[in-house]
């Protein structure tokens, strides 16, 4: 992987990463966030990996069943976030992979090897995004913030 800084924003400094014919992302990404202090981060990617594991989060049995991509698929989208957890970067990403017919398989990315390249572009911010584990899912979810922090709980302008 080899890191391209590219502006300076006032949210903070924008890279694109561009990975390597096996590399493992969440892997490399979490080793990056970890060497760089990343605390809170945003991205998006596009590519292709010669196999993938994705996930879907059974919330009956709070587990993550794992969906084995073992072909070589397009990344069509992956999107996902950078916080902390437990003191450590933690990596939440989901994807869109397209298989040779066009049919598609999405989730949760537990896994990817990249092939032949993907290029991510990682939006870095002054901020500490942090998480804790959920009682009710047993997920690390983004903690809400002390001191002043309002959480919409959905109510809609005429609704009570």
């Amino acid at each position: 992987m080899h890191i391209h800084q590219l502006d300076r924003e006032r949210v903070g400094v924008s890279n694109a990463l561009i990975f390597e014919p096996g590399d493992e992302v969440i892997a490399a990404l979490e080793a990056h966030a970890r060497r760089a202090a990343i605390r809170a981060a945003r991205f998006s990617a596009i590519g292709a990996f010669s196999q993938a594991v994705v996930a879907y989060f059974d919330v009956e049995t709070k587990e993550y069943l794992d969906i084995p991509v073992d072909e070589q698929v397009e990344v069509a989208s992956l999107i996902g976030n950078i916080g902390i957890h437990d003191g450590k970067p933690l990596v939440h990403a989901h994807c869109v992979l397209g298989r040779r017919d066009g049919s598609t398989v999405a989730g949760h990315l537990r896994k990817g090897l990249v092939r032949p390249t993907l290029e991510l572009f990682l939006m870095v911010y002054d901020d500490s995004l942090d998480r804790a584990l959920d009682a009710e899912t047993g997920l690390p979810l983004v903690a809400e913030r002390g001191g002043g922090a309002t959480r919409d709980h959905g109510n809609r302008e005429g609704q009570s």
